[in-house]
């Protein structure tokens, strides 16, 4: 009866370490900047931007000394793996020709305006193998402030009076990128 009751409790034992180890396990897959999405289609043409969603957590954002997004440097514009965009047909964003395909989205933040880049080179990690070679082109657009404050960086489109932009916000900052379909 003791090896029956001592068999039972070691299964028991090895199910509760088992549990704990799967929620180990899950807590690591968690990421700190979760992935955010956002789309938006107009008649036949579909937009995604897939990006990581990192949050301030008392640091700064577009800052010459910060370590989040720092002005003057190329940026994932996110975290994680570079922005990337697909668009299924041709768009024009800010006036440039933007073919159908998929492009890492780099962007190199300025206290008055930011320069977009779309980068041919897809599946980065971050910025660090950025090649400007592989730009298929860049743009600049203004600086302006967000009425709300942003705790995680977000991407969204707006729409308004048929007009549509591609925004990128974080902390009280934000640039619109115009689209025309």
């Amino acid at each position: 009866m003791k090896k029956i009751i001592s068999t039972i409790f070691a299964c028991f034992a090895m199910l509760v370490l088992l549990s704990f180890d799967a929620q180990a396990q899950e807590a690591l897959k968690q990421k700190p900047s979760p992935l955010g999405m956002v789309t938006y289609s107009f008649e036949d043409t579909y937009v995604k931007v897939t990006y990581g969603r990192p949050h301030l957590r008392g640091r700064e954002s577009f800052t010459a000394t910060s370590e989040l997004a720092p002005l003057g440097k190329v940026w994932r514009t996110g975290a994680n793996e570079a922005t990337e965009i697909t668009v299924t047909d041709t768009i024009n964003m800010a006036g440039e020709v933007v073919p159908a395909g998929t492009y890492s989205v780099f962007t190199i933040p300025g206290a008055k305006s930011w320069t977009i880049i779309l980068n041919k080179d897809v599946g980065q990690w971050g910025a660090y193998k950025y090649d400007e070679e592989k730009d298929l082109l860049r743009f600049e657009v203004p600086v302006s402030k967000s009425d709300q404050l942003f705790e995680p960086f977000t991407i969204r489109f707006d729409q308004v009076e048929g007009e549509v932009s591609l925004q990128m916000i974080w902390a009280n900052t934000m640039v619109s990128i115009p689209i025309e379909f």
